[in-house]
């Protein structure tokens, strides 16, 4: 059985003694918790900082994006490399940056691709928008999203997947945990189709949209559902804290 993975995209919250702050209330309780792969992913500034306030936990650390280059004449980007020595994951296509900085599935490709190289784990998100659940398209677009970025070696490098329904991030509005398990496993029959049953019996693919200590529990329990990618709760301790808590106990009472 695939161990359970709940990421914390923190997305442009905290400062960097906020991020500090809520590092320090949840390391303990995070510790404690067995069972669960937990990764937090703090704005750029608050990496460093979060490296060394983890250092020796069973917590891992990831960043929410990076660009695709080494080094260069790019004002204001960050490399793989730059990331590589900070963290071990890397949030790649979130809706956030494909809809609000017009990143394309090429685009998107290129940043999976020197992730791996640079030895990052990307956790890649896809999803469609309401507009496209509405049309009868999520399929059609979860398709071209894993088409443009996706290879055997990806997954064999440590490829994460994440379905986001754009339409339920950051609104409140979750999917159900049958809606989020039946798209994922259309996804994992997607990889598997593709690449062979073991790559797909082998890829995490997780769940993220609204998710928050009162609905982990409908989505971990599941059988597709192998996480989740939380945005707001995961800023705040109690709740975050809860949802991996709640991932815990339901993937060891199986």
């Amino acid at each position: 059985m695939r161990m359970p993975l709940i990421a914390g995209n923190w997305k442009m919250n905290t400062t960097l003694s906020e991020a500090v702050a809520l590092v320090k209330e949840m390391r303990p309780g995070l510790e404690r918790i067995e069972g669960v792969e937990k990764i937090i992913c703090p704005p750029f500034i608050s990496l460093a900082a979060v490296k060394g306030l983890i250092e020796g936990s069973s917590i891992k650390l990831g960043a929410q994006n990076m660009y695709f280059e080494e080094k260069g004449a790019y004002t204001g980007e960050i490399s793989p490399p730059m990331l590589a020595e900070l963290c071990e994951f890397v949030i790649v296509g979130h809706s956030e940056r494909r809809h609000y900085f017009k990143e394309t599935g090429e685009i998107i490709d290129k940043k999976v691709k020197a992730a791996l190289k640079a030895g990052l784990k990307p956790i890649l998100c896809i999803g469609e928008t309401l507009e496209e659940n509405e049309a009868g398209k999520t399929e059609e677009v979860l398709i071209k999203q894993l088409g443009a970025s996706s290879s055997r070696a990806y997954y064999q490098g440590g490829l994460v997947l994440a379905y986001e329904p754009v339409w339920a991030i950051g609104t409140g509005r979750a999917a159900s945990g049958q809606q989020a398990n039946d798209t994922i496993g259309f996804i994992r029959r997607q990889v598997s189709a593709q690449y062979g049953k073991e790559v797909a019996r082998e890829v995490h693919i997780l769940y993220g949209g609204s998710v928050t200590v009162g609905n982990i529990a409908e989505f971990i329990n599941q059988p597709e559902i192998d996480g989740a990618l939380v945005g707001g709760a995961s800023i705040k301790a109690d709740e975050f804290l809860g949802i991996v808590k709640q991932t815990s106990e339901i993937k060891q009472a199986r």
